[in-house]
């Protein structure tokens, strides 16, 4: 960041304020519902890194704009994976589970 003239974060307190992703602090989450939450997740840090991707770009910034081409790709794998892993229907294995 303040290679490009930016500010870097100074605190905890700083990062709670700049957070985009919302925290989920319930008792229980059921897994499809939390796989869900992982992928909406993950989408929005692709989106994120891309937009920094273009600033980096903009900045002539080649050193972070490639880190960032690969860390948009594996996001998005994971995106993808979680995609799949949703589009399957739930399963119960053993006794007691609940889906």
């Amino acid at each position: 960041m303040r290679k490009i003239g930016g500010a870097t974060l100074r605190s905890i307190g700083q990062i709670s304020k700049l957070q985009t992703i919302k925290d989920n602090d319930e008792t229980f989450v059921p897994a499809h519902e939390m796989l869900r939450e992982l992928m909406n997740d993950n989408k929005h840090i692709a989106a994120s890194m891309r937009e920094c991707h273009e600033l980096a770009d903009k900045h002539e910034d080649v050193a972070t704009a490639s880190i960032l081409e690969n860390f948009i790709d594996d996001t998005e794998r994971r995106v993808w994976f979680l995609f799949k892993q949703l589009a399957q229907p739930p399963t119960i294995r053993g006794g007691n589970h609940r889906l």
